[in-house]
């Protein structure tokens, strides 16, 4: 699997401790307002904001604040105006990075991103550097202790989904964007506990890295998603199981 779905994976299974909910909290309200903005306020007919209010609920999210969210969106409360970027770079041992996120400020944005970039031993990228590298794809993650492979393969590939992968703890479904809302939806009908579901820019290619090297690309890659404007990151990073299970125990 490649390393956005390993990282993926090992991050979330981390779960939103306590002392990082309200970072959790202020990406999440980003997402739903601008989602909002461009789809209109009804989760039922926008799915962009069904997506974000279901991730929104799972980290038990009030509703008020969430309401709030879809309100500013819409225009009904007032708020800073919010929109979309996405940058690229690379990190150590050439591995690719594409980041997605949502800014008030361009001009801070860029330049913040570009000292983490620096301090890490990578560099941020002119665009298309490396988005070739990249398509965009629904990832589903399912924990293995949730449910039997053949049944998630049965709904998954009924409900339109690509493919059902699988590391050491996990499956990860993967579906067209388009199809991205359908099949979450058949696995949650049929029962089935989601870990976490996103779309997001999936590598095509990956990049083999191990040891130091290994080591400052994943302090690279949570340092930008720490990054208040940051809503996601990928890369195309490869490190084995059992050294990425090391490194994230440290």
């Amino acid at each position: 699997m490649s390393g956005h779905s390993k990282w993926s994976s090992i991050k979330h299974k981390k779960a939103a401790r306590d002392a990082k909910r309200g970072k959790v909290f202020t990406k999440l309200i980003k997402e739903i307002t601008i989602a909002a903005r461009l789809g209109g306020g009804d989760p039922n007919a926008n799915p962009r904001l069904r997506t974000a209010v279901a991730a929104a609920k799972a980290q038990s999210m009030p509703n008020d604040n969430i309401d709030r969210a879809i309100k500013k969106g819409t225009g009904e409360l007032g708020g800073a105006s919010l929109e979309e970027v996405t940058y690229e770079g690379y990190g150590p041992g050439g591995v690719a990075i594409m980041l997605e996120g949502l800014t008030d400020n361009r001009n801070r944005t860029v330049a913040e991103l570009r000292f983490i970039f620096s301090r890490h031993g990578g560099n941020l990228g002119e665009a298309n550097c490396v988005g070739w590298m990249f398509k965009k794809r629904g990832v589903i993650t399912v924990e293995k202790s949730a449910v039997e492979e053949d049944k998630l393969l049965e709904v998954a590939l009924d409900a339109g989904a690509d493919d059902v992968q699988s590391d050491s703890d996990a499956f990860q479904v993967m579906t067209a964007p388009d199809k991205f809302t359908a099949v979450r939806e058949a696995i949650e009908k049929a029962g089935i506990a989601i870990g976490h579901a996103e779309t997001a820019l999936v590598p095509e290619n990956t990049v083999a890295v191990s040891g130091h090297t290994a080591e400052q690309v994943l302090k690279l890659v949570e340092e930008l998603e720490d990054h208040d404007d940051v809503q996601s990151v990928s890369s195309n990073f490869d490190i084995s199981d059992e050294e990425l299970a090391q490194i994230s125990a440290a």
